[in-house]
């Protein structure tokens, strides 16, 4: 008969072979570790001192780039004026306290709810239209059976994603421009051009669908991830079952997609304020900023260009406080549906 006190996996023999070592040289006794049903921190420091320094460099980069900066947001509530001093710090120190007039300002400027109503659309747009697409093109990646044609699929798919906007812009202005290649056949043939490049109606049509060539190829690597983990026994038993192709689609792959379309649909609803700044801001002036104009572009051109910075801080505020709104609700949402989201409930 197998004694019971014998771990239960090697790991965990790992884990109690470190727990008594770090114990020994500690000085604390197996009673009281046997009693406590868990390593204390020191012990679990001890253990994981490696991991923890090799994170280290990761951590600082976070808090100075992410974390310090957010102090800064201070200057939304004041007039900040970046010549009082050469010092960035002591100019903040020294600006006008004005409370939340600059706030005011912003609810009160037509443009700001023009620039709101743009990225709003914009962004449903780009979840019924562009979100998908991945998930597809997935399922037919996957499909695929011979890993040559995979392999060299999957390489035309990733290969828009490393080209940079300007060059996006360029290819589609060379094709639906007034110049572009279309335009230029049909008036060969004897038919009127266009020019869907200057053309407010559509703008945000086509700009979603820039952004689906470009990035829709690269979305599915997490789904493909999602794919490999599924144990082909399953694919094997529903065949044996009698379900065909749609049906094992359906009731094995999909499934197991689940947990992945709800993490990120639940950052994408977070990410809803940020619609593309450089895609938009290089064809803004072809169709005008009543087409154009969404909450990036709104404050680098009323803030950042016209150097009023705490304008610019303030709608950099608001939208960074309704887009934590959005994840937390996104993130109740799946959990209602059954999923774990972002975070655990």
């Amino acid at each position: 008969m197998a004694n019971s006190t014998v771990p239960r996996s090697r790991a965990e023999a790992e884990t109690t072979e470190t727990a008594s070592r770090a114990a020994d040289a500690t000085g604390e006794r197996p009673e009281k570790r046997k009693l406590s049903g868990k390593l204390s921190l020191r012990l679990r420091f001890r253990r994981d001192r490696t991991l923890i320094l090799m994170t280290l460099p990761a951590v600082a980069l976070v808090l100075v780039f992410n974390y310090i900066p957010i102090l800064g947001n201070v200057v939304a509530f004041q007039e900040y004026d970046p010549y009082v001093s050469d010092n960035g710090f002591v100019a903040m120190l020294e600006s006008p306290w004005v409370g939340v007039e600059q706030f005011q300002r912003i609810f009160a400027d037509s443009a700001f709810w023009d620039a709101v109503r743009n990225t709003l659309v914009l962004f449903g747009l780009q979840l019924v239209l562009f979100f998908p697409i991945p998930i597809v093109l997935a399922l037919l990646i996957n499909s695929v059976i011979r890993p040559r044609i995979r392999a060299v699929s999957q390489a035309i798919l990733y290969l828009p994603h490393f080209f940079s906007w300007v060059l996006v812009i360029t290819v589609f202005q060379q094709i639906f421009g007034g110049a572009g290649i279309i335009a230029q056949t049909l008036r060969q043939h004897g038919y009127e051009g266009f020019d869907l490049m200057t053309d407010p109606g559509i703008f945000k049509f086509l700009v979603t669908s820039e952004g689906v060539w470009k990035d829709a190829g690269w979305g599915i690597i997490v789904f493909l991830a999602a794919l490999a983990s599924v144990s082909p026994d399953l694919y094997e038993a529903a065949s044996m079952d009698g379900a065909g192709r749609w049906r094992r689609m359906w009731h094995v792959t999909l499934p197991a997609l689940r947990p992945v379309i709800a993490l990120l649909l639940v950052l994408r609803v977070g990410d809803a304020l940020t619609v593309g700044f450089e895609q938009i801001l290089l064809q803004r002036d072809a169709v005008g900023p009543g087409a154009a104009e969404v909450l990036d572009t709104y404050v680098w051109w009323n803030g950042v260009r016209n150097q009023d910075f705490s304008y610019a801080a303030a709608a950099g505020l608001i939208k960074g406080l309704v887009s934590v709104a959005l994840v937390l609700a996104a993130n109740k949402v799946a959990h209602f549906m059954g999923e774990q989201g972002v975070y655990k409930k």
